[in-house]
């Protein structure tokens, strides 16, 4: 495989400025809660990103994209309060999502649309910060009829505090709190206290505490007069609450101060920053607390009790995981998590433990989206990639004609606010379909006529008649651009024909749009995010397309998939359907012919699409689909007489042809859970291939992968050649599907084996990453640092009870339970582990094995027995997208022409094509444009 490593393509990923988890503990929700654990991450360009943890794997679910200069600076979850019918079965209240940014409103999500549900705008300036009310607990204290929801407070620019209902199921302004007054100092923060008291931060070094139900002022906290040369007020960048009811402020000044709940007097104040204090999180029982600030510090808390009584902080630690500002932080606990994530202006969420923070390491998230913003046209060798509102089409010349850099032929703008949700070229590079909210659009790009000009010409198709005022969140063009598929927010999905003038080489659009209808697969179970509302997992998220089938996938795991049934004919009428009337029902003399003409298909050119005859037999994922592709494969079939479409007779004015695809549809999934399963479409079964070789038979390497799966691409040649690449966000694997992976080597096979054993999996394997006890149990984070890592004191003593007898016993969990010796026996194990992989990699490296030539894999694939079914490389990062720019066939072409002239090519054998062409787009952190950050006294 021949990579063109590519820099040039300008991906700018926006900063985290929100972040806000469904619930902040498990105590929130019972029984089946865990599967409504959600985290909104708010970045600067407007869009929301729905992340599953899913017990640490955490996988980008979904986005909600926002448009022009639309920033999300505040995020808020509230929950309807359960229902309870008359036999007492409990129905779990509706999650909502809330945000703000830079205006005056309050914006409702929709999340099973990804469209915003309400806005609520009142008298007041730009909204600062946003809260939302503690749930409702029944006590003492509670009285019949009170208000059982969560409202909402917002902190305005001008100094207003209003309070906003989500009653009846409906977002509206309620009352105001305070008013403006004469100095009109921003709220910067704000929290509440409990159900009925709310705490702000201002920026005139104030914290007020006010009384929600009648808006009195309870308290004016001052923080006191700045520092000599400072500015002139301290500005209150967050306030939190802990259980007891204690305050928590964080300030420009660096400090972090804290304050009683009940009087309100400051306890303890702590200098932990060099600059501003941006955010502060709160564990669950409230004994441990992070802020993060300016100086890119993250630093850590924690509460000890004194002799006499007191209750006093203590800063255990500090650690930069961030490279800039840290702008955000939130906090989730269970029996089985225990985490903080923390974004700021570098784009990365970080994770970090809080239970094991001094025993595990912190993980990093991708700041590139799961779905790749880059796709190519291999035949036209094209390269498009997309941002915002953009779009940019490069040329890329082929390396043993010239030594060109890749060169931008074309440049879209899309008009409007709406930023683009996906996007998709012709095999060709003849058609672009682009999607937003507001719409689709398609558009033809054909090559110049006068000779020094370079570029593309980009002609405008217009848009695909969907309902009015509705857009596509996925587009998604067949390899022959004949057919447009779009996935609208509603998740219906819909199907456009286009169509070529031969005369003047045109393409356009027919004038007509069939929707497809999925199996009724309801959710089988109710919780927060679906319910009668709307169904959160129902929504689509995947899309793959042939010239003849098409396949979606939802967050639930259920497939669904269509075929095309009948034969091109172009000589019939470019859309057939049954005669409607004005209101669009079919018009017919009786009920039974009216139903008969609704069931009639609309036919294009002699085709239409129908459900897959075999579609049912799909199985459910056990997670979401994150990759869905189709195997490469030749299914031509010639036409028989050169017309072999059914034409319409007076007997028979709407004639259609019911023949079916034919041949093999292979489609690859690959799921969150990193299982990988291919699939025969039309036959509804798992391919051959598939059933030899389970997710077990996977290489450790791959099982113990972190990141999760971004896409993939095919090397197919004949039956020989059948290679899948898969690529995340910092790695790239290899797999031959030619062979088997628990195949045996030959070598073992010379050895004495038979060809069963060697068809049969070994029993015995070496223990893979997804077993390493580094990477067991734990918080949901990063895996558990090895001892020779652990800071502090050692983490084992000598037990001596008599002159000789003495044994190490291991303190790692001293804290949480009784120390065994099996602990330590696990840590030493794991220590030797890491020990014997790392002399199995220098001895690699002595006998001349590299990993970091992607050459090396394709020499040892044709070495007959011999040759490696899998291979992977770490020495990219980090990848934005990875697509093919050469087609099998031009390849195919080349390397014939090749051996025609003579030569050296000549030699070769005529079926080994020329190695395929790829571009791996790189957008290392270090080359984005970002402000400039804080500097220390301590650093350069």
């Amino acid at each position: 495989m021949e990579i063109h490593r590519a820099r040039f393509v300008p991906y700018p990923p926006s900063a985290i400025n929100a972040l806000a988890f469904s619930y902040s503990h498990s105590k929130e929700f019972v029984g089946k809660g865990v599967r409504n654990l959600r985290l909104a991450i708010g970045r600067a360009n407007g869009n929301i990103e729905i992340w599953n943890p899913n017990n640490g794997t955490w996988v980008h679910e979904s986005t909600l994209s926002g448009g022009k200069d639309r920033s999300v600076e505040g995020l808020a979850w509230t929950q309807e309060p359960d229902e309870e019918d008359e036999n007492g079965y409990v129905t779990d209240g509706r999650l909502r999502l809330f945000s703000i940014g830079y205006s005056s409103t309050v914006t409702e999500w929709d999340l099973a649309t990804g469209l915003p549900l309400r806005h609520s705008s009142g008298n007041h300036s730009e909204v600062w910060s946003l809260a939302a009310q503690p749930k409702w607990k029944k006590n003492s204290k509670s009285r019949e009829g009170d208000f059982r929801g969560q409202n909402l407070v917002a902190g305005c620019a001008d100094g207003t505090l209003a309070l906003l209902s989500t009653a009846d199921d409906d977002l509206r302004f309620s009352r105001f709190l305070t008013r403006p007054t004469a100095r009109k100092a921003r709220v910067l923060s704000v929290v509440w206290q409990n159900r009925d008291v709310v705490v702000a931060g201002f920026a005139d070094s104030a914290i007020r505490v006010f009384d929600a139900r009648n808006g009195a002022l309870l308290r004016n906290i001052t923080l006191g007069a700045p520092s000599l040369g400072g500015p002139r007020e301290i500005l209150v960048w967050t306030v939190k609450c802990l259980n007891n009811g204690d305050i928590v402020a964080g300030d420009s000044t660096g400090e972090v101060r804290f304050y009683d709940g009940k009087n309100f007097s400051q306890m303890q104040r702590i200098s932990a920053h060099e600059a501003d204090v941006l955010d502060i999180a709160v564990s669950k029982d409230g004994d441990t607390i992070f802020s993060g600030g300016m100086d890119k510090r993250t630093v850590a808390y924690t509460l000890s009790n004194s002799h006499h009584g007191n209750r006093k902080w203590a800063k255990i630690a500090h650690r930069r995981y961030h490279d800039h500002d840290v702008k955000t932080m939130a906090t989730f606990e269970s029996r089985s998590m225990s985490v903080m994530v923390s974004g700021g202006l570098d784009t990365h969420p970080i994770i970090v433990p809080i239970r094991e923070f001094d025993t595990e390491h912190s993980r990093t998230l991708p700041a590139l989206p799961q779905s790749p913003p880059v796709i190519s046209a291999p035949r036209a060798r094209l390269l498009v990639s997309w941002w915002d509102r953009e779009v940019r089409i490069w040329r890329v010349k082929k390396r043993d004609v010239s030594s060109e850099t890749p060169k931008l032929v074309a440049r879209l703008a899309l008009k409007g606010e709406e930023n683009i949700n996906s996007a998709s070229i012709s095999e060709d590079g003849s058609l672009l379909a682009v999607s937003t909210s507001a719409g689709a659009k398609v558009f033809q790009l054909s090559s110049r006529k006068a000779q020094n000009e370079r570029g593309l010409r980009v002609r405008k198709l217009g848009t695909p008649p969907l309902a009015e005022g509705t857009g596509a969140r996925l587009v998604q063009l067949s390899p022959n651009g004949k057919w447009l598929a779009m996935v609208t927010h509603e998740n219906e999905i819909c199907l456009a024909r286009l169509a070529m003038d031969e005369e003047d080489g045109r393409w356009k659009l027919v004038p007509r749009v069939v929707e497809l209808h999925r199996l009724h697969n309801k959710v089988d179970y109710q919780n927060s995010l679906n319910g009668h509302w709307g169904s959160y997992d129902r929504t689509i998220t995947r899309i793959a397309m042939t010239n003849d089938v098409l396949v979606v996938s939802d967050i639930s795991g259920c497939i669904d998939s269509w075929v095309v049934e009948g034969n091109e004919d172009m000589t019939a009428p470019e859309v057939d359907w049954p005669e409607t009337d004005g209101a669009g029902n079919a018009s017919s003399d009786d009920e039974d012919d009216g139903d008969e003409d609704e069931s009639r298909p609309v036919v294009f050119y002699g085709q239409h699409w129908i459900r897959n005859p075999a579609g049912h037999l799909l199985p459910k994922l056990d997670s979401s689909a994150l990759v869905l592709s189709f195997r490469p494969s030749d299914n031509a079939e010639s036409q028989a007489n050169g017309n072999p479409a059914v034409h319409p007779t007076r007997s028979n004015p709407h004639a259609n042809s019911h023949k079916l695809p034919s041949g093999d549809r292979r489609l690859l999934v690959v799921t969150a859970q990193h299982q990988i399963y291919e699939f025969d479409v039309l036959q509804g079964r798992l391919t051959d291939w598939s059933r030899r070789n389970p997710a077990s038979e996977f290489p450790s390497e791959f099982r113990g992968v972190r990141d999760r799966t971004m896409g993939c691409l095919w090397d197919v040649h004949d039956e020989r050649r059948q290679r899948l690449w898969l690529y995340g966000s910092n790695w790239v694997f290899m797999f031959d599907l030619a062979a088997d992976l628990c195949a045996r080597p030959a070598a073992e096979v010379a050895d004495g084996a038979t060809n069963d054993d060697a068809e049969t999996p070994m029993k015995k394997r070496k223990r893979g990453l997804e077993e390493d006890p580094l990477r067991k149990k734990t918080s949901g984070a990063g895996s558990k640092m090895p001892a020779r890592e652990l800071e502090g004191a050692g983490r084992k003593y000598r037990k001596i009870t008599g002159a000789d007898a003495s044994s190490w016993v291991s303190v790692d969990k001293a804290r949480s339970s009784p120390a065994t010796a099996a602990d330590g026996e696990a840590e030493d194990e794991a220590e030797q582990q890491q020990d014997d992989s790392t002399t199995t990699a220098l001895a690699a490296l002595r006998r001349g094995v590299s990993e970091t030539n992607g050459d090396e894999v394709d020499d040892a694939a044709q070495n007959g027995p011999q040759r490696r079914t899998h291979w992977h490389t770490f020495k990219y990062r980090p990848i934005l997208g990875l697509v093919a720019i050469s087609h099998p066939d031009d390849r195919a072409d080349a390397d014939a022409d090749k051996t025609g002239a003579g030569g050296k090519a000549a030699d070769a054998p005529a079926s080994a094509p020329l190695p395929l062409e790829v571009v791996l787009v790189e957008r290392p952190s270090w080359d984005l444009d970002l402000p400039p950050k804080f500097v220390g006294v301590h650093e350069r």
